[in-house]
């Protein structure tokens, strides 16, 4: 049997120390670099919404900019209006949308973007005057080929027509369905239109293949078509009365939400 300092037991005690060492090494790490991780999330987030409403520039101090051209606002999608019941800047849909207090469970022909639940209140950013922006950029998510893909779009103030669209996660193929980041491909979708009547609320964007003929049609990605799919479903969805089609339609009507929401108080008043 081995002696000394080579014995099984000696070796097996030096491993487990060690272990313990760096586990509390990587442990302690992990806490510390906790905030910070949270810092660049968050620039990481901004500089998205950024970039989807054309604003961003490499260099630029994106949270002075952020401050500068945008307002975050929380909606009630159900009916299309603001409300002041959930603070903007820490408002996450993501956990509203498991809380049955604040989510809702979709099923069949309501879950086309496969979420399963979603959230009833959003965070929307306004490019400009708040209370006649230039822009609505929109937080999106759906089901891509291999995961869940999750990004923002960018409406012109009318409400109906878009801008840009960008993903800040996705597992899709790279040089297949990665391509939903190729600028170029991006740069389609400015100046394409959501709807086709002012009334309707059933949007009409779409990705198609062998070239896009219409003001609603993008063209699809080539060699991922389950990712334009998904990419088709995602807009369908968050565009409809289930997402924000309630909040465009303000838009569309040329009444602003201000407007909207003082005539609605008017109403109940006459109401009462």
């Amino acid at each position: 049997m081995a002696q000394g300092n080579n014995s099984i037991k000696k070796i097996l005690i030096v491993a487990f120390a060690l272990c313990i060492v760096c586990s509390v090494i990587v442990s302690t790490a992990a806490v510390a670099l906790r905030p910070l991780q949270q810092i660049n999330q968050e620039l990481d987030r901004k500089s998205n919404i950024l970039n989807v409403a054309q604003l961003y520039e490499p260099g630029m101090d994106v949270e002075e900019t952020f401050q500068d051209e945008i307002t975050a606002r929380v909606v009630d999608m159900r009916t299309g209006e603001y409300t002041d019941e959930f603070d903007p800047d820490t408002f996450n849909h993501f956990e509203a949308a498991r809380d049955p207090a604040t989510g809702r469970t979709l099923s069949g022909d309501r879950d086309i973007a496969g979420l399963s639940r979603v959230e009833n209140y959003a965070t929307v950013y306004l490019v400009g005057n708040p209370d006649d922006p230039d822009q609505i950029v929109l937080p999106i998510r759906g089901q891509g080929l291999w995961g869940l893909m999750r990004g923002f779009l960018s409406v012109e103030g009318d409400g109906n027509t878009l801008i840009s669209i960008t993903y800040y996660e996705h597992s899709e193929t790279p040089g297949l369905g990665a391509e939903v980041n190729n600028p170029r491909w991006q740069a389609q979708w400015e100046g394409k239109k959501i709807y086709d009547q002012e009334g309707d609320l059933t949007p009409e964007i779409h990705l198609t293949k062998g070239g896009a003929d219409s003001e609603h049609e993008v063209d699809a990605l080539s060699g991922a078509t389950l990712t334009s799919n998904g990419v088709t479903n995602m807009l369908q969805f968050w565009l409809s009365p289930e997402g924000f089609g309630e909040y465009l339609a303000k838009f569309r009507s040329g009444t602003s939400q201000e407007e909207a929401q003082e005539a609605d108080v008017e109403l109940e008043s006459e109401g009462a």
